[in-house]
C-alpha cells in the first residue's frame, strides 16, 4: 500500500496549523509585510558608478539626506537601485551630485518617483483577479470533478498562500509587484499539483473493492508521487538558480516562487488529500465501509 499518508492526517494538519500560526504571529509582531516603494510611494534612483563599491558605502553618503534606510539593492558590482521615501526634484539631484563627488556617477539610468495610489491599484487589480480566478475555478472543478474536491481544492490553495504570506512576514523580505505575479503563479502550481492527485482519486473510486475510501486515497497518492516528487524538483532546481544568481529583482521572484512551490507540494498531498477524505467519509456509502472495515 506504500506509505500511510492519509492515516497520519492528523500530524500534517498540526504542523500546517502550527506553520500558519508562526507565520502569523511574525506577521503581527513585524505589524505587517515589509511592502516596497511600489507600494507605499517614493522614489527609485537607479545609478551605475564607474568603480565598484559596497551597499554601506551608498547608504554612508545618504545619511546626509536623512536616506540611510532605504532600500539598496546591487544590481550588479557598479550598478545599484537606491529605494527611498519621497523627496523634492531638487533633492533628488542634489543627492546624485553626492554620490557623484564620492564615487563618480558614470550613468544616471533613470530617477523615478512612484506614487502610492499605484501600489494600490496593483494590489485592487490582484485581488479582482483572485477572487475571479478563484470562483471560476470553484466551477470548472465541480463540473469536471465534484464540488467537495472543488472546495477542498482551494482550501489548499488559501492554505499555501498563508504559509507563504507568513514566511514573508517572517524574514522580512520587501513585497514588490514582482512577489504578487509570484504569488499568482503560486496558484496555478498548487492547483495543478492537487489536480493531479485528485484525478487519480477519481479515476480509482469506481474500482474501489475491499476497500475503504481512506485506503484508496492513500493508494492513489502513492501512485503519483513519484511523479509530483519530480515535478517539484524540476521545477524548483531552476528557480534556485534564479534566488542564487539573480539579480536582485528575480530573487523577489524566486524566493516568493520556492515557497510557494514547495508550499503546493506539501499541501497537495498533506493538506488537500487527508481534507477530502475527511468530508467523503461523512457520506453515507463511504462512512459504512470505513465502519465494515473497522470491525474486521
Amino acid at each position: 500500500m506504500g506509505f500511510d499518508f492519509v492515516g497520519r492526517k492528523k500530524i500534517w494538519f498540526i504542523f500546517s496549523g502550527l506553520v500558519i500560526i508562526i507565520g502569523l504571529a511574525g506577521y503581527i509582531m513585524r505589524g505587517g509585510l515589509n511592502f516596497g516603494i511600489e507600494f507605499k510611494g517614493g522614489v527609485i534612483f537607479d545609478l551605475k558608478f564607474e568603480n565598484e563599491l559596497e551597499v554601506e558605502q551608498v547608504r554612508e553618503v545618504l545619511k546626509d539626506f536623512k536616506l540611510e534606510k532605504s532600500v539598496i539593492q546591487p544590481v550588479s558590482k557598479q550598478e545599484v537601485l537606491i529605494k527611498g521615501p519621497s523627496i523634492s526634484k531638487d533633492e533628488q539631484k542634489e543627492v546624485v551630485q553626492a554620490l557623484d563627488n564620492r564615487f563618480v556617477v558614470d550613468e544616471t539610468r533613470y530617477i523615478q518617483s512612484v506614487g502610492p495610489g499605484w501600489g494600490s491599484n496593483v494590489t485592487r487589480a490582484a485581488i479582482i483577479a483572485l477572487s475571479l480566478s478563484l470562483t471560476g475555478l470553484l466551477i470548472y472543478i465541480s463540473w469536471r470533478f465534484e464540488f467537495k474536491m472543488a472546495t477542498v481544492a482551494i482550501v489548499a490553495l488559501v492554505h499555501d498562500i498563508l504559509i507563504s504570506v507568513g514566511i514573508y512576514a517572517l524574514v522580512g523580505r520587501e513585497v514588490t509587484p514582482n512577489t504578487v505575479a509570484a504569488f499568482l503563479t503560486i496558484m496555478g502550481y498548487s492547483l495543478y499539483d492537487t489536480i493531479v492527485v485528485f484525478h487519480r482519486v477519481l479515476e480509482n473510486s469506481p474500482k474501489m473493492v475491499k476497500t475503504t475510501y481512506t485506503q484508496m486515497v492513500n493508494n492513489s497518492i502513492n501512485q503519483v508521487l513519484i511523479r509530483s516528487i519530480n515535478t517539484s524538483l524540476t521545477t524548483l532546481f531552476p528557480v534556485i538558480t534564479l534566488l542564487a544568481f539573480g539579480g536582485e529583482t528575480l530573487k523577489d521572484f524566486a524566493f516568493a516562487l520556492i515557497v510557494g512551490i514547495t508550499a503546493g507540494s506539501y499541501s497537495s498531498i498533506f493538506t488537500a488529500s487527508p481534507l477530502l477524505v475527511y468530508w467523503k467519509e461523512r457520506e453515507p456509502r463511504y462512512r459504512a465501509l470505513k465502519e465494515k472495515f473497522a470491525e474486521i
